[in-house]
């Protein structure tokens, strides 16, 4: 059978010059998408320019337009905001200002333009796409330029990516920005709860969101805010007093500290905005609430980009180049977006006229269409805050007489926490009983079980760690006192959250359903853990939170080497076999290599690293960082590489060793985290509840089908059941991984980015795809 791949090899550049530039308001993460369109275009031959100054600056021409090097987009991948400038340009918008635009750009031979913006950047560089052949002709008339020119420069090729931090744009799931702005929204917040806990305080907090509430929405599912404003959904009439009513609850409730978060863009039924004065005057004068405004305007732009936002923008970059080089005269302008877990291609105006769609849908208060309009993620965040959101009274409850037992099992993975109280939560609403176990199997077969209520799980969401306890026992040799402990406790569900163990646990507990029926209830786990091992998901809870502390440490630690000349930092992470962390944080901080036990290396390919940092002294860039997976090899241990690695760079730099250790697995959970483990386990705990009503037969719950035992894991673009019978043949059971792991399509992103030629498979590369409009019922996604 031929092979049907595609690779980068046959993708040529040369003869091709791309303009890149960044316009609009600024994001984090804007660089780290420049670096990589400067070094894919520069690998695959091309000639790369910076358009300083955004439009204003392709207006300008002369020093704004200016060739990139190698070197010139080095040190910028942890830099917030745009290195080479953006401005509002109102020239641009001129017939006049764009015909000089277009001077510009053939003077120097440009056809090719990525632009990193908003919608309104995005739509300008397709309006001077149309345009285009009419700008050369005039130009031709009036001498400017040759007819030659005219025909060689004929057709102007646009790729966009979206660089926003409110992600108001329809056609990608993230834009570049929007998981830096959360981070900075969810510092404050979390050191505003520790002063509010010393007070009895009420915090209103507005965040920024002209037209989307993305940002005030995911916030408030992160923190666990107790009231969001936002401008797709406004709130009901008698809104000001259902609100005050739920604060005086959760004040009597023992809870010292109320938070309220507001878009700025926050409207009520009538467009009329909602204001964080109005809000805090609402709340003094209805319930006499000492209460305090933090406005936190552009902080949320500021800071150095995540680690989601420096992966995503590395990895639009590197696809928009592909999108270049293989757009033809008839291609349309498209946006790199991302879908799920992939990047896609995307006809821009189909995005922009969807995104327009939306704020005509809010003026014109047709606000259940505007929240389908703005995407499955935007819809699911919504449903599972108001899943959470609104504490029903006994009497309001289904009552549904199961018990549902909780339990965190392997090592703690930040956002654990948020993941148990969503599911414990859920769990109430849906009018089952719900306990919690400690210390995992452990605590289990000990009967360390015991209800948990509503306010038993208040403020979990922003802890580490894990609060119920977690321990690595399997459960085969306790198998009977935890079939006890089932009955003893009537148990009719099992969620179970964790790593692992918590996925060779469930594979146990249903091969002995056999030999004791307590066990054939429903059961399903969600993967939490830093190392991202588990077959069946894309991703597991606490895996961003670690990348996040491997990606700041790498910034020290290169930072640290700013005065210091020709230095080589080796970095160990952890992982177990998995090579996840080592591979993500290397793209995420600009690693030169990343030893991983998927893909071997020999004494050869440490050489030709040692040989390639060398190079790279001798030019402007003189400091290297060298990421290692803890279990990448038996005998090239970290100490051995470190070294070799001092041997070999006698006199040209030298080395320094540092082992990140158990700090990857500690710390507050990511933003990223925290709303993943409390989407990931409502929809769990949903689940449970389908199933126990189908499983429910003459007075008792009995399931013991393959699909009664499942794993929920992220699958490319959704959320799927799998019952872990059917993950066995995807496991590899020795080294504790997945036979295959998708994250392994990445490792040639990050080798291109350090200068190594490589061999990369394209034929994933994004599909021209077009936007599907909302259906009624879809929400796999996540």
């Amino acid at each position: 059978m031929p092979d049907s791949r595609k690779f980068i090899e046959n993708l040529s550049g040369a003869g091709k010059s791309i303009g890149v530039l960044t316009s609009g308001g600024d994001a984090q993460g804007m660089n780290a998408a420049v670096r990589a369109v400067v070094r894919m275009g520069i690998y695959v031959g091309a000639k790369v320019y910076f358009v300083h100054e955004g439009y204003q600056g392709m207006v300008d021409g002369g020093d704004n337009i200016k060739e990139a090097s190698w070197e010139s987009v080095s040190s910028m991948l942890q830099v917030g905001g745009t290195v080479i400038g953006s401005a509002r340009c109102k020239d641009f918008r001129s017939h006049e200002g764009r015909l000089r635009a277009a001077l510009n750009l053939v003077e120097r031979g440009i056809t090719n333009l990525c632009v990193i913006g908003g919608d309104g950047s995005l739509t300008g560089a397709n309006l001077f796409r149309e345009e285009w052949s009419g700008l050369l002709d005039e130009l031709v008339q009036s001498a400017q330029i040759t007819e030659e020119a005219s025909q060689t420069h004929s057709t102007l090729h646009i790729v966009g990516m979206v660089g926003s931090i409110d992600n108001d744009f329809c056609g990608t799931d993230m834009t570049i920005g929007t998981d830096s702005a959360l981070h900075r929204i969810i510092e404050v917040v979390d050191a505003i709860m520790t002063t509010a806990q010393s007070h009895q305080r009420t915090f209103v907090l507005e965040v920024m969101g002209r037209h989307c509430g993305y940002l005030a929405l995911v916030s408030a599912l992160a923190c666990g805010a107790d009231w969001v404003l936002i401008p797709e959904m406004p709130p009901k009439d008698g809104w000001e007093e259902q609100m005050c009513h739920k604060l005086s609850e959760n004040r009597a409730d023992k809870k010292r500290l109320n938070i309220i978060i507001v878009a700025e863009g926050a409207i009520d039924h009538n467009n009329k905005p909602i204001t964080t004065d109005l809000i805090k005057d609402l709340v003094v004068r209805c319930l006499g609430f000492d209460t305090r405004v933090t406005i936190l305007g552009h902080v949320q732009r500021g800071g150095t980009p995540s680690a989601f936002d420096r992966i995503l923008a590395s990895r639009m970059g590197v696809e928009a180049v592909l999108a270049l080089l293989e757009a033809s005269p008839g291609t349309p302008a498209c946006v790199v977006s991302l879908c799920g877990n992939q990047a896609v291609r995307v006809p821009l105006m189909e995005c922009v006229q969807m995104t327009q769609e939306v704020q005509k849908a809010m003026d014109e208060k047709r606000f259940e269409e505007a929240v389908k309009l703005r995407g499955r993620s935007f819809e699911n965040n919504l449903n599972t805050y108001k899943l959470l959101s609104h504490r029903k009274f006994d009497t309001e409850l289904p009552n549904s007489s199961f018990n549902v037992a909780v339990l965190n099992v392997g090592a703690p993975a930040a956002g654990m926490n948020a993941a148990v109280r969503s599911a414990i939560r859920v769990g109430i609403t849906e009018g089952h009983t719900m306990f919690a176990v400690s210390d995992g199997f452990e605590g289990f077969y000990k009967g360390q079980i015991k209800e948990v209520g509503w306010g038993d799980v208040g403020g979990w969401t922003g802890q580490g760690g894990s609060l119920l306890g977690t321990k690595r026992t399997l459960p085969a040799k306790h198998i009977g006192k935890i079939a006890e402990q089932m009955s003893i406790h009537n148990i009719n569900a099992l969620l179970v959250i964790g790593g692992f163990e918590a996925y060779l646990g469930l594979m146990e507990l249903q091969e002995a359903r056999s030999k004791h029926p307590e066990l054939c209830v429903p059961m399903v786990m969600v993967p939490a853990t830093v190392s991202n091992n588990i077959p069946g998901s894309d991703l597991s809870i606490g895996a961003d939170t670690a990348l996040n502390a491997i990606t700041d440490t790498c910034d020290r630690i290169k930072q640290s080497a700013s005065g210091t000349k020709r230095r080589v930092f080796i970095i160990e992470t952890m992982g177990g076999y998995c090579g996840y962390l080592a591979t993500v944080g290397g793209l995420a901080a600009g690693a030169d290599a990343a030893y991983i036990y998927e893909e071997p290396f020999d004494i050869r390919d440490l050489q030709s690293n040692v040989e390639h940092l060398t190079e790279k002294m001798k030019t402007s860039i003189q400091r290297g960082l060298v990421l290692r997976n803890e279990n990448s090899s038996e005998n090239y241990t970290t100490d051995f590489i470190y070294q070799l690695y001092t041997e070999e760079g006698k006199g040209v730099f030298d080395c320094r060793k540092n082992v990140l250790g158990h700090m990857q697995q500690g710390g507050a959970p990511s933003p990223f985290d925290r709303n993943f483990g409390t989407k990931i386990a409502a929809k769990a705990t949903q689940w449970i509840s389908k199933k126990l009503k189908e499983y429910y037969r003459e007075g008792r719950v009995f399931a013991n089908t393959e699909d009664s035992a499942c794993l929920l894991g992220m699958r490319r673009r959704a959320l799927v059941f799998q019952p872990v019978v059917q993950l066995k043949d995807e496991t590899d059971f020795v080294h504790r991984i997945p036979k295959e792991q998708w994250w392994l399509r990445l490792r040639p992103l990050m080798k291109i980015l350090a200068k190594y030629k490589t061999s990369y498979d394209v034929s994933d590369a994004g599909q021209l795809e077009h936007i599907v409009r909302p259906r009624a019922k879809d929400s796999s996604a996540i």
